[in-house]
């Protein structure tokens, strides 16, 4: 038996049929779209006792078009946006001849179709370039600035193929001529297009996302700098560790200067906020601290340059830096520490007990412009004292289902419990102890910084 003919556009449409608005196709069809007469809408049902033959000499079909399992396919959703009844009806015939679960909205304008998408964002938008409010390159344009995320497929005639050449070089995904909207092509270019977005968004994000981790490993090499020492009489262990937040660096940093005359300065910070501005800051912080000590600042005018850098760097009055500054002389019995907002330190003497020193300071730079002031403060450090600074991303982790943190003295009995440890393995028993205790309570959000610092005997 011959198929019957596509019946033809009438010149003046029944407009019941082509009303703008939501039709479901397939197995969403309901009561009342163009396609939901004489089984357009919904195929019979197969029995399990009645199963379809097969033809082994048949070609496979499309999966994409016919999946094994239809009740379990996910609907998709498209949006058109023609002017012309007779077209859009020849799109719900496609749609509806294809019995695919979808959803079709129709919108015969630019504004209409802006509408809709603010209520909801579909899989793809069908465009004809020729809009009563919006024309060619224009049109598409200002939908795929508004449709971000969906697909868009271009409707033209057979003498526009080379505007659809066009469409999908300036950002389209396909285009369809409308005097060929056989159900199966159309639907292959709209789950094709539908993927080739999908794509185009996967490989974007994994650009921005290989950027990004360059331009972390760029700032992570600002933030942790290589010591700058001239012989072997300072042993350095640094580690540092992002938050759960991996994918943003904070603004913790750390330097160690060995001065000609065989004296050791040291400085441990961080930067309100995380990100690459608070990342920046620290490496602008990092870099000023350590070019001031070479020029032979020392002391509270050390803190207070710092302060001018960071209130000439920071994006807001609100960002802020806290910070503790270590200086020992050659040989010397002593220690001078100055904070800045910033937790003690943890001194380990030779043998192996480990204590938190405090020292009195001011407040973090950037607070009180100008007008804060930093003790220098002396503490003893017979030979030997290994001294640890860090900053508050090892202590702030909750440690109970409560408001309870590890905070200082919690750090203070993980590292007596590993007293004699080698620097590295205590660090590292530090900060796996720190992680234990907070991973079922969030874990550690902040990234951290530890800087371990010991000396040879009579150095």
């Amino acid at each position: 038996m011959g198929t019957a003919p596509r019946p033809a556009v009438p010149t003046e449409p029944d407009r019941s049929l082509t009303v703008p608005g939501i039709r479901r196709y397939g197995s969403a069809a309901v009561a009342g779209s163009p396609a939901a007469g004489a089984g357009a809408c919904a195929t019979d049902p197969v029995t399990a006792e009645d199963p379809p033959s097969a033809d082994p000499g048949t070609v496979p079909e499309d999966p994409l078009l016919h999946p094994a399992d239809p009740a379990g396919e996910q609907q998709l959703t498209v949006l058109l946006v023609e002017d012309d009844a007779g077209d859009a009806l020849l799109v719900e015939e496609a749609v509806a001849d294809g019995n695919v679960p979808l959803e079709l909205h129709w919108a015969r304008s630019l504004a209409e179709a802006f509408d809709s998408l603010r209520q909801h964002r579909p899989d793809c938008v069908l465009l004809d370039l020729h809009l009563p409010d919006a024309r060619g390159g224009e049109a598409l344009e200002r939908v795929l600035e508004k449709a971000d995320g969906a697909a868009v497929v271009v409707l033209t005639g057979l003498a526009g193929e080379q505007a659809g050449f066009a469409a999908v070089a300036a950002g389209a995904q396909d285009y369809l001529l409308k005097n060929r909207l056989e159900p199966e092509v159309f639907l292959r270019a709209i789950r094709y297009a539908i993927e080739r977005k999908r794509t185009e968004q996967a490989a974007a994000a994994l650009q921005a996302g290989q950027l990004q981790a360059r331009e972390n490993r760029r700032l992570e090499r600002g933030l942790l700098p290589t010591p700058l020492l001239h012989g072997d009489a300072v042993r350095v262990t640094s580690r540092y560790q992002p938050g759960r937040a991996q994918t943003l660096l904070g603004g913790d940093f750390y330097d160690v200067v060995e001065l000609p005359d065989g004296s050791t300065q040291a400085v441990v910070g961080d930067v309100s906020g995380h990100g690459p501005d608070a990342a920046a800051l620290g490496v602008c912080l990092r870099v000023a601290w350590r070019s001031f000590v070479l020029a032979g600042a020392r002391g509270e005018a050390l803190l207070n340059l710092l302060e001018e850098i960071l209130v000439a760097e920071r994006a807001g009055p609100e960002i802020f830096a806290t910070l503790t500054t270590l200086s020992r002389e050659p040989g010397a019995r002593e220690l001078r520490l100055m904070r800045a907002g910033h937790p003690g330190v943890l001194l380990r003497s030779p043998d192996g007990a480990v204590r938190l020193e405090e020292v009195p300071g001011g407040p973090v730079l950037g607070l009180l412009p100008g007008s804060a002031s930093w003790p220098v403060v002396p503490v003893a450090a017979p030979a030997g004292q290994e001294v640890m600074m860090f900053t508050d991303g090892l202590i702030e982790g909750r440690i109970g289902p409560g408001p309870a943190r590890l905070g200082e003295h919690g750090l203070v009995r993980i590292a007596d419990r590993h007293r004699h440890a080698p620097a590295d393995v205590l660090l590292d028993e530090m900060i796996g102890t720190a992680q234990e205790l907070a991973a079922g309570h969030g874990g550690l959000a902040d990234d951290l910084a530890v800087l371990h610092l010991a000396w040879e005997p009579g150095r």
